[in-house]
This record gives C-alpha cells, structure tokens and sequence, in this order.
C-alpha cells in the first residue's frame, strides 16, 4: 500500500510531497516524490512516526475516574487504548505505582496495580497499538518489592523506574509546600498533614531500602530492561543513579541535574505536557529551557498523551523539527532499547501518525504496524479503506 504526497518527517530531513509504501506491517519504500495510484493521498499532510510514550500516567484516571469510582479494568484499558490512539501514540508504556501510601493509594494498592497489569499482558494482543507495562518502583515502599519482584521474574514488566518521593528532596523538596498540598488533598488539617510527612520522611532511614533497591535493580538488568530514576534534583542524584545502572533520567527536576545527565550519556525525558504549556505543573524545570540548553532527548506523554503533538511543535521553536519529533518517537524506542520503530526507514514498523498543521495542531489519522487504527474521517481515502 503506498501513502503519497505527504510531508515526510525522516531521521534528518523533512521531505515534502513523499511517498511510502507499507508492505507487511513495516515501511518497504521511501520515495521524494508522489507515486500514481496511491492508496491514500496526504495533501501535504504532515507523516510523522508514531509517537512511543514512555511514561503515561492515564490508565488509572480510566479505571477510577474519581475516588472510590472503580470502573472494570478491562473496560478501562480498551478505553485508555482508544483515546492513545487519537492521540498518534502507538506504542504506551502504562506507568504503573507501586506506592500504596501516595494520594491515589485507593488505586495503587497492590491488588489493583497487580490486576492492571495482568489485564495488559492478557489484552495487549487484541489492543489496538502496543501496550507494555513501566513499573514505577517506591523504593520505601518495601511491601510492594516481593510483589514486582515475581511479576519481574514472570516477563510481566517491560521498564522500571525507580522513584523516592521522600518530602524534603527531588520533586516535593519543599516540604511545607508539600505539607499544605497535602492538606487540601485529602481535607485533613495541616496538623494532620505534617504528621503524615513527618512519618514519610522517618520511613526512609529504615536500611532495608537501598539492599531491597539493589535487588530490584538486579532483577531489572538481568531481564535487560531499561532503567529510569525518577524526579532527579542534583548532580549527585544523578550520579547515584547512573552507579546503580541507570539509563534515563526523568523528570529532572532541576538544571544542573539535566546538565549531570547528559554529561553522563542518559537520556533525559521530560513531559510533552510541560514542552506545551511551557512550565513544570510543580514549578520544576521548564521542558522548553531544557530543550533550549540541548538538554532535552525524550519526551512522554505523562498525564496528557494529546499534548505530543503540540508539545513537538514547541520544541522544533528550539531545534530543527526532525530532533523535535525524534524525542516522542526514535530517541523513545532507542532508550527503551526497542529498534524496529520510531523513525520513518525501510525496515521499520509501520507505526506513523497523519499530521495537519495549524492554530490546532491535527492527528488526522494513525498506524500501527502498517494497521490503520485511527482516523478523524479528513482523508477521504481512508473512509475507503475501511469501508
């Protein structure tokens, strides 16, 4: 099937009025100029890779909506599948929280975090794009380390990050700040809430953590997967990190630490979210300054798979569009050592998003593995196919 007279976004050009030819789920040709009897016709449409989302903090929001609104996991998981789709994303890491004691404990207790997964692993095959699971390990949180440990040993896990959300360092160093959000989170007093992060803050001088955290990282690079930390906030952070065997710093929270993992070869993601409204929602690093400091590499979708598009958009103000889209797409995969998807080359899945510029960026349509899995019914052609 050829796709022609599109604006092709390859590895280090863009190309205008191209054509592909998609042969058994993957990319068979690349041509710089439109072929007759396509099956589809771009109209200059932009063809981007699909985007490979790393983190993604969505699942939960569809499985419980609101407190204590438990919706049906597989329900959830065809929903989330859906709406990643519209959103170009065609391969999604599900960030999953082992962190039982966090706000949004009613959903991450081990029995439904464990539940989430299984229902991936079951469903992913009848799924539109590919899911994989990202497990995101609390590291005080020793309760939940049997339990990753088996779906470790099981295949179950595709990525592990390793996060601390201690109050008082990386993304809640400020610890009244944190104390007051708290507080309004779960309509408790300050009292109350200082408590609570006073008892937080003891949990993580028990001396269990860092031998239970070597175990976790041993178990993670045995089955070869890749390793993030999470919310790093300095230079020594970072190294601590990249000691353990680390390979992708995210979120960094501040400039220096960005700068420390760059000069240590991670890869530094941040969110498209952030790269769109120009600022961290808790007042961390700007994706945008990382981006203008060379600094940024990966992008993901974190709590808003839509902003990919706009995001990538922001970033190419900064550097030149192919960089800006490999962020969401190849960089993504490569760190995520997958190599068959994420750029537009012969040989590669056929995983491509359908973009129209304007005041509104567009996903006009998406493929995964040379499937056609969304479209907003603009290309005519489409209708066609799947008429």
């Amino acid at each position: 099937m050829w796709l022609s007279n599109f604006t092709l976004v390859l590895r280090e050009e863009v190309v205008s009025r191209g054509a592909i030819r998609i042969e058994d789920g993957a990319i068979a040709e690349i041509r710089p100029e439109p072929v007759g009897n396509a099956a589809i016709d771009g109209g200059g449409r932009l063809l981007m890779p699909g985007f490979v989302a790393l983190h993604g903090d969505m699942v939960e929001r569809e499985i419980a909506p609101r407190p204590n609104a438990m919706m049906p996991i597989d329900f959830g998981i065809h929903e989330l599948d859906k709406k990643l789709a519209a959103a170009g994303v065609t391969t999604a890491f599900a960030a999953i929280s082992f962190a039982t004691e966090s706000v949004y404990g009613y959903v991450r207790s081990l029995e439904t975090t464990g539940a989430i997964i299984e229902g991936i692993n079951r469903l992913k095959h009848d799924l539109l794009i590919d899911h994989r699971v990202h497990a995101r390990y609390e590291i005080t949180n020793l309760g939940a380390a049997p339990a990753l440990e088996k779906l470790l040993e099981a295949g179950h896990i595709d990525m592990v990050s390793l996060t601390d959300h201690t109050p008082g360092q990386g993304q809640y160093n400020n610890i009244q700040s944190y104390i007051l959000s708290i507080a309004e989170r779960r309509a408790i007093s300050e009292e109350m809430a200082a408590e609570m992060v006073a008892k937080r803050i003891a949990m993580r001088n028990n001396p269990e953590i860092e031998a239970k955290l070597k175990e976790i990282v041993a178990l993670s690079l045995k089955w070869k997967l890749s390793l993030a930390s999470h919310d790093d906030d300095s230079a020594e952070k970072v190294a601590e990190m990249h000691d353990l065997g680390v390979t992708i710093s995210e979120f960094p929270v501040t400039l220096p630490a960005a700068v420390e993992a760059r000069r240590r070869g991670l890869w530094t993601l941040m969110g498209a979210p952030n790269a769109l409204r120009g600022q961290s929602m808790s007042g961390n690093l700007s994706a945008l300054d990382a981006a203008k400091a060379g600094l940024l590499t990966v992008i993901a979708a974190d709590y808003h798979p839509a902003a990919f598009v706009p995001g990538i958009f922001k970033i190419a103000d900064y550097t030149a569009m192919p960089a800006a889209v490999a962020m969401a797409t190849r960089n993504a995969a490569r760190s995520a050592g997958l190599t068959d998807r994420g750029e537009i080359a012969v040989g590669q899945r056929a995983d491509l998003v359908v973009v129209e510029p304007g005041d509104v960026h567009r996903i006009r349509a998406t493929f995964c593995g040379g499937r056609f899995v969304y479209s907003d019914g603009t290309l005519h052609q489409l209708r066609a196919l799947v008429a």
